[in-house]
């Protein structure tokens, strides 16, 4: 289901993307190396609210973060190729987020990184409990208006054009999910 957004925003949902979600979930949490990051917020270090892991050729720079390039596992590569072929990207990283349940979350941002280009294709795959995705608007004057979509285990997410310019999104705190969830963000960082 592909949503126009703006004139030159969009998404597209493809529910149930993965059958074996469960199996690669189990492979993800055994294979990559999570760790919990320190951010600075408002003048103020603080801990990601999740675990975050990462797999990519080259480094990627977001909020005052560098992971460096590191190889992905088995599992990873499998999923990058499964991503790319279902949406004709060329991903060259991976940001994979850990929600431990409810109360881990993410803020509202853009992934706007210069070295993701003007239009960046972003494919989001979820899996394990379902959360909610909070979309709004940089500018209320846009007249974009803002959406929440529950992605569910093995929905896949795709988000193009100039929405990472036009929008900001968000995981929001759901205390009441016991469950844990995967996110992976494919996307490619040009001048690799």
């Amino acid at each position: 289901m592909r949503v126009e957004l703006s004139p030159r925003s969009w998404l597209e949902l493809r529910p149930r993307f993965l059958a074996d979600s469960a199996t690669l979930h189990a492979a993800l949490v055994a294979e990559l190396d999570w760790e919990e990051r320190s951010i600075v917020l408002f003048g103020r270090t603080i801990l990601q609210p999740r675990l975050i892991a990462w797999a990519g050729s080259v480094p990627y720079r977001y909020s005052g973060q560098t992971l460096p390039p590191r190889q992905p596992s088995a599992a990873l590569a499998e999923l990058m190729r499964r991503v790319e072929h279902a949406t004709s990207g060329a991903f060259n990283h991976v940001l994979v987020n850990r929600y431990r349940d409810g109360r881990d979350s993410m803020g509202f941002h853009s992934d706007d990184e210069p070295e993701l280009g003007p239009e960046p294709l972003l494919a989001s795959l979820s899996l394990g409990a379902t959360r909610r995705f909070v979309i709004h608007a940089k500018k209320r004057s846009s007249g974009i208006a803002s959406r929440t979509l529950e992605l569910a285990d093995g929905d896949l997410l795709v988000m193009g054009g100039a929405f990472q310019h036009e929008l900001r999104h968000g995981v929001p705190k759901q205390p009441g999910v016991g469950d844990e969830r995967i996110n992976l963000t494919f996307r490619r960082i040009r001048g690799a």
